[in-house]
């Protein structure tokens, strides 16, 4: 949780020139060690936080720099308008407010890019825009990545964090899975390499659709990934489910994921899987 506001001191009026101030948000909340971290800090230590090693979640922007070879990405040309199928009053406020508050257009970012030299097409989504949910746009990024990947005989990677498909656009949302597992199976059907990347959370549609088909699937520590929470499924199994389900380690050790890696290690890894398969 981002500490936006930490209560001034005051000032002593024989001191006006004063700098005790502490400045406002600079300063982030470690869910984990509840520690608090200065920004910077955090930011240097790869979003990882330096106390007690939890993985904070990354803006596209972050994660681009991290995983693409600078100046090497290009976003796709695609525009698509976020539209209201279910003509929900709040939503297109919801929306402008994100955009305004995250500087994205939508949950995920595709484009073209190099890593370590070798060009890839790739797609990053963000939680900070509506938790990562799968609308229309989102779908449609995806397969146009997807079909550019094929067109241009390059790998794929995407990055996925999500809290599944996008309720506020109703059943259109979850035709998403299928159209984006419809364009993976293309893919294959071409040979060509699909690494897919799990971070925390990966949840929902997008967990029961293209985040489970790749190729090859990493995952970061301590990633929670799963179809519903643990509660729903305890609710509805009437049984307790066991310590650590749904941790990238529990699916790990379960076959469910091929390897997990850390941060500072995920744009190597990715590039030896690219040669590799070359």
């Amino acid at each position: 949780m981002i500490v936006d506001k930490i209560k001034k001191r005051e000032i002593p009026q024989n001191n006006k020139i004063s700098k005790i101030d502490i400045p406002v948000g600079k300063w982030i909340k470690c869910d984990k060690c509840k520690e608090i971290l200065y920004k910077d800090k955090v930011r240097e230590n790869l979003n990882i936080c330096p106390n007690c090693g939890n993985y904070f979640r990354m803006h596209i922007n972050r994660r681009l720099e991290l995983i693409i070879d600078e100046g090497t990405y290009k976003k796709f040309g695609i525009d698509i308008e976020t539209t209201n199928p279910l003509g929900l009053e709040d939503y297109p406020k919801k929306l402008k407010t994100l955009r305004e508050k995250t500087k994205l257009e939508e949950a995920v970012a595709c484009g073209t890019g190099k890593i370590n030299g070798e060009d890839v097409v790739i797609c990053i989504m963000d939680s900070g825009f509506l938790m990562g949910s799968m609308g229309v746009v989102v779908g449609e990024k995806i397969t146009y990545a997807i079909e550019q990947a094929i067109e241009q005989k390059l790998p794929l990677i995407i990055f996925a964090v999500s809290g599944g498909a996008r309720m506020q656009e109703g059943i259109i949302s979850l035709m998403q899975m299928a159209k984006t597992t419809a364009a993976l199976t293309k893919l294959d059907e071409a040979g060509l390499l699909y690494i897919s990347v799990l971070t925390d959370p990966t949840y929902g549609g997008v967990t029961a659709s293209f985040a489970s088909l790749g190729d090859i699937i990493l995952a970061e520590p301590k990633a929670m990934i799963g179809f519903a929470g643990q509660r729903v499924i305890e609710q509805t199994i009437g049984e307790s489910l066991p310590e650590g389900f749904q941790t990238a380690e529990f699916l790990l050790e379960h076959g469910f994921i091929d390897k997990i890696v850390e941060r500072k290690d995920l744009k190597d890894t990715i590039y030896d899987l690219i040669l590799l398969h070359k």
